[in-house]
């Protein structure tokens, strides 16, 4: 037997156990600093906690990060199921039964999730061209949902499920804030519906493209941006 050509070591099942998460979940991928004192690349345990729980799971470790105010309530907004469905509407299509095409009007966040069954790691390239926050274009959903007391007695408008709409003008403390909190979720869906080989196209202005490009280092990866295209 000769043993020059036998392995030196098993495989090393941490480095694919951690390429594995990473693959699932790139927004837990973060740098630390190990026992040396050298920077390393580790998983955080808080944000992958977070994707396998139903509720806020709070940590103060330190670490890099890209984070905001709400981005834990984004990743379960991003992860909770909805009790919804899409009904065909025949009398204002052409050619229901023929046609290879689909146009779906509703809420994009639920029209994501409901996707997903169908739609799932098959979509092979994705283009949206998302409110560029300029402080007339993006009306948010404030605290997400209000009871009945709240409902009553605050000025506004709301939409049908209580939530209260309001302008995000630059003057709003929370201008990126809420911005972040209503992309976050629906990049997260949509990279659900992306093949391997798959990309997606976003159209930015100079308001959040800067915030933009950490989200999706966050969501995608950082090693799966191809280029920034000025147009």
């Amino acid at each position: 037997m000769n043993n020059d050509k036998l392995p030196l070591h098993t495989p090393n099942k941490t480095e694919a156990n951690f390429a594995a998460l990473a693959a699932l979940f790139p927004n837990a991928v973060t740098e630390t600093i190990d026992k040396n004192g050298s920077v390393t690349r580790a998983i955080d345990a808080d944000i992958l906690a977070q994707e396998i729980s139903t509720r806020v799971v709070s940590g103060k470790e330190e670490r890099y990060q890209f984070t905001w105010p709400d981005k834990k309530k984004s990743v379960l907004l991003a992860n909770a199921p909805i009790a919804a469905t899409l009904r065909p509407c025949r009398e204002e299509s052409v050619n229901f039964d023929n046609t290879e095409n689909l146009y779906i009007e509703g809420d994009n966040l639920d029209v994501l999730k409901l996707l997903q069954e169908t739609y799932l790691n098959r979509v092979k390239m994705i283009y949206i061209d998302p409110p560029y926050n300029t402080g007339n274009d993006f009306i948010y959903e404030d605290d997400f949902a209000e009871d009945a007391g709240e409902f009553l007695s605050r000025d506004g408008q709301y939409d049908e499920d209580g939530n209260r709409l309001v302008r995000n003008l630059d003057s709003n403390g929370r201008f990126h804030t809420d911005w972040l909190n209503m992309i976050y979720p629906r990049l997260r869906l949509a990279r659900d519906l992306l093949r391997d080989d798959g990309i997606i196209f976003i159209s930015i202005d100079d308001n959040e493209v800067a915030q933009l490009r950490k989200i999706c280092d966050d969501v995608f990866g950082e090693s799966n941006f191809m280029a920034q295209m000025i147009w």
